[in-house]
Formats: C-alpha cells, structure tokens, sequence
C-alpha cells in the first residue's frame, strides 16, 4: 500500500472511513478492516483515540491531572484496544501453511479447549471462553497444524461481537483454509455484561455450536464428538 496521506487536517479515522465507504464494504465492530490501513496508520490512530478517550474520562469527571492512577490511562485504554482486545479489527490474518492430505487422514480430529478472549459488542464488556473444533478431512482437505487453530481463534475473537457471529465467522475461516468433509466448532463462555453489570449472575454460560457438512448430516459422528469434549461443569 502507498504511504498514509498527507492532508494533515483529516482524522486517520476519517480517512480509513472514506476508503472503506468507497470500496463498499462493512466497517460492522466484528469486520477486519486492515487491508484499508496504510502503512504508519495505527500509531496515529493510536493518538486519535488517545485524545477522544481523554474526552471520555474528562466527561466522565475524572480529574487526570491530579489523579496519579489515570494520568495515563487514556493511552493504556488505547493501547489496550488496538493492540490487544481488539486487534483483530486491525491486524491482518496470521500467516496459516496449509499442507496437502498425503496420508489421506479421514478420521474425527478435535482441537481444544482453546482459551479465547472477546468482548461484547454491546457494552465493551469482556467474554472469556473456550472453544473445541471437531474436523472431519478427506483426501483432498488442507491440513494445517494444531497451533494455527489456536492462531485463527484468537484473529476473529479478538473484536467486538456476540458469541454467535464469532462462531460462525471462525467456521467460515476454518472451512475456507481447510475444505473439509465436516467441520464442528463448540464455544462456551462466560459474558461480563451479565457478571459485572445488569444481572450480576456470575455463574451464568453461553454454549453455542456450529455444525457444518458431515457433522449435520451424520448423527452419530455429531454424537461422538460431543461426547468427547472434555467441559468441565
């Protein structure tokens, strides 16, 4: 990509907007928009949000020049979305070798529990679960190793969303770079939105499944592999 542009007077955010909007694309909380960030974009964007999320703390009546504990915390708050918990908004897809199925596995392979982190698209609350994948090759299935699922888990849970887009956006990745017979994904998390406002249940899970392929049409094989996912209460 070209350098970023030089009109100094336009927010980087405005700019990564208009080139979004002219391509005709989604810029929805759980969309990756990285390949409309031009080289050096980030860090100002980094600054943007460090200034807007001062506003909020100023409205907020939080006195951070004299309170020592938030005198930074606009910038930690700024990091902390762009770099961390909403990284893969921003950050290109990691890099998956896929490798041809030369000894023509064909049996039920299951991934997990793989920990993920994610945050409510509602209220920027956290969501922490964990995710099994049940896969299905066949002889012309790309495999891919065991790490790179953990990989692609954390690209797509690492934005704003609901657990149920989340899954099926992992799904769809998954079934793209592998092509295989079937493919079964099963998240359970807990939402803070729930724990740490309104209702305050901590206990309280969310259990949401995605079946594709074999899985949907074959009864026993979606048994068997329930059955063995190890979750724990």
């Amino acid at each position: 990509m070209s350098q970023p542009d030089n009109d100094e007077g336009t927010p980087v955010s405005v700019k990564i907007r208009e080139r979004i909007k002219a391509a005709r694309k989604r810029f929805h909380a759980n969309d990756n928009i990285a390949q409309f960030i031009q080289p050096g974009e980030l860090e100002l964007l980094l600054n943007e949000v460090e200034q807007k999320m001062k506003g909020v703390l100023s409205s907020l009546v939080i006195d951070t020049d004299s309170d020592h504990n938030t005198d930074n915390t606009a910038r930690r708050v700024a990091k902390m979305y762009l770099q961390e918990v909403f990284k893969g908004r921003y950050l290109s897809g990691p890099n998956i070798t896929e490798f041809p199925n030369a000894e023509h596995l064909n049996e039920l392979m299951i991934v997990g529990p793989i920990t993920v982190r994610s945050a409510c698209s509602h209220h920027f609350c956290p969501v922490i679960g964990k995710i099994w994948i049940g896969v299905l090759p066949n002889e012309h299935t790309n495999v891919i190793g065991l790490s790179k699922y953990a990989r692609l888990a954390e690209w797509v849970m690492c934005r704003p969303q609901i657990q149920e887009e989340a899954v099926v956006q992992l799904a769809d990745l998954i079934q793209e770079k592998t092509q295989p017979d079937g493919l079964a994904i099963v998240m359970e998390a807990s939402h803070y939105c729930m724990a740490w406002r309104g209702v305050k249940d901590m206990d309280s899970k969310m259990i949401n499944s995605v079946m594709r392929g074999v899985f949907l049409k074959d009864s026993n094989l979606r048994r068997e592999f329930l059955s063995l996912i190890p979750r724990k209460g």
